[in-house]
């Protein structure tokens, strides 16, 4: 039996990864491509379905979107079927889950720990009161981080210190942090700090991995998926028709790369950590492309609500509700009943600017309303929101504020990089789109259990070494 470490560096994309180990600019990513079995998975979908929140419960449960019905980050524990790792736990093997998207177990007794990712909503850690603190900073800094800063007080940042320092902290994160707040006072772009929360998840995956000694482990990082949205512009100007400054070029030019350099430092102490009977696994689920279509209208920005109070007594709702940041400038709101939600969703629906456009998006499901706004390109500064409901009239930058200072350059692609390194280090191409169906069921052969439901699709055959032979019989 061999462990699995699935290394889910999310929307790293395949033409890119190329591209940079050609250059030498990825040794790590080198190392492992060169020892794996090298696939370019398809996620066989189209917007709106082509999103990373749907397309990682596709790969955790060999379930294609039709079968799962998980549209939204943060809907994932609405789904009862079993992910790689409830099936591994009941085989009465350890896991440890570190971040991976949109994850949920189907009980509490889980064999092993579940660290959920920074947007979980309906899940917490387990054990719970053990991540607490790590958690809660960890979240407030990934789903505020257009903030200067996340609402924390001072005992949450010293809770949060004395887990890290019992529990993985390495003198490596610590050096790093450092040097990026540091070179912050000289102009060092602020935009480099994702990674070392990058690196604060990887010290207590490793600390945890040492401990539990898991069959199966999942890592989950972001940060240059967040990079490919907004900075492929710089990378490739190019190909765009709003072109960057000057000064956003000295600044970003090599943003992406230095993206992919950090997921390399990443791989190469994954290497090093696995041992030689680990298979070490890369999926990153999807990858992206350069995002045109909206070129001819100045290009797309994305705006989220400076106060959701405000946004809400404009539009004239009163009832009980709680809200949830997720992704970008998308967002939850849950109510205490359907009725309510309801009201809600058709009164943020009817807030219109005053060219009479569209607001805001919002999709009601029972007590929940999935919203974000619909405005992608900056108002011109006089331009007011007004609702049908309470005729209020408020300036939109009274309400909402722009996610980034730049464009939003990159989009999503079906096609992500699904590497396989096994025991055997075989090194072989395959020439043919792999489905992320085909995963779940081919990590659970790789770690040999057995009683598992039946997928839709067998383990990827190019993993066997008699696959010419199986192929023959097969054709």
């Amino acid at each position: 039996m061999s462990r699995v470490i699935l290394l889910e560096l999310n929307e790293l994309t395949p033409r890119l990864m190329d591209h940079f180990i050609d250059e030498g600019h990825l040794p790590g990513f080198k190392r492992l491509r060169d020892e794996s079995i090298v696939c370019v998975s398809d996620a066989k979908e189209k917007p709106p379905n082509l999103e990373p929140w749907i397309q990682w419960v596709t790969v955790h449960s060999g379930l294609s979107f039709a079968e799962h019905k998980v549209f939204s980050l943060g809907d994932g524990p609405k789904l009862g079927a079993p992910r790689i790792w409830d099936i591994v736990s009941d085989a009465g093997k350890k896991v440890w889950v570190c971040g991976s998207m949109n994850a949920a177990v189907r009980n509490n007794d889980i064999n092993g720990m579940v660290l959920p990712d920074p947007w979980a909503i309906g899940i917490s850690p387990k054990p719970e009161p053990l991540f607490r603190p790590y958690f809660k900073l960890i979240s407030s800094y990934v789903q505020e981080y257009t903030r200067d800063k996340p609402p924390l007080k001072a005992k949450q940042y010293i809770d949060f210190l004395m887990f890290m320092l019992s529990h993985g902290l390495s003198k490596r994160t610590v050096m790093e942090a450092v040097r990026q707040l540091a070179g912050e006072r000289r102009s060092r772009g602020r935009w480099r700090r994702a990674p070392i929360l990058d690196s604060l998840q990887w010290d207590v995956f490793e600390h945890f991995y040492k401990k539990l000694k898991p069959t199966f482990s999942t890592f989950f990082l972001n940060s240059t998926a967040h990079y490919q949205h907004y900075y492929w512009r710089n990378m490739e100007p190019e190909k765009f028709t709003v072109k960057p400054s000057n000064k956003d070029q000295f600044e970003y030019s090599d943003a992406i790369l230095f993206g992919y350099k950090k997921m390399d430092a990443i791989v190469s102490q994954t290497l090093d950590l696995a041992d030689p009977d680990t298979t070490v696994v890369l999926c990153t689920a999807l990858g992206q492309q350069p995002l045109l279509q909206y070129e001819q209208s100045g290009g797309r920005q994305l705006f989220k609500p400076l106060n959701i109070e405000a946004l809400m007594k404009l539009a004239g709702i009163t009832a009980n509700y709680r809200y949830a940041p997720v992704m970008a400038e998308e967002f939850k709101l849950f109510f205490d009943d359907s009725a309510a939600a309801a009201d809600a969703a058709e009164k943020l629906l009817a807030l219109r600017l005053s060219d009479g456009s569209s607001v805001m998006k919002a999709r009601l499901t029972n007590e929940e309303i999935f919203a974000g706004c619909t405005v992608f390109s900056p108002p011109p500064p006089d331009t007011e929101i007004k609702s049908p409901f309470t005729n209020d009239v408020v300036k939109f930058s009274e309400v909402f504020y722009l996610i980034e200072a730049g464009l939003k350059s990159g989009m999503h692609h079906p096609h992500g990089i699904l590497w396989l390194r096994t025991p055997e280090r075989r090194h072989a191409v395959v020439d043919r789109l792999v489905s992320l169906q085909e995963i779940a069921p081919t990590l659970l052969d790789i770690m040999e259990i057995r009683n598992t439901p039946k997928f839709s699709f067998p383990p990827i055959p190019e993993l066997s070494p008699t696959f010419e032979d199986v192929r023959a019989v097969t054709a």
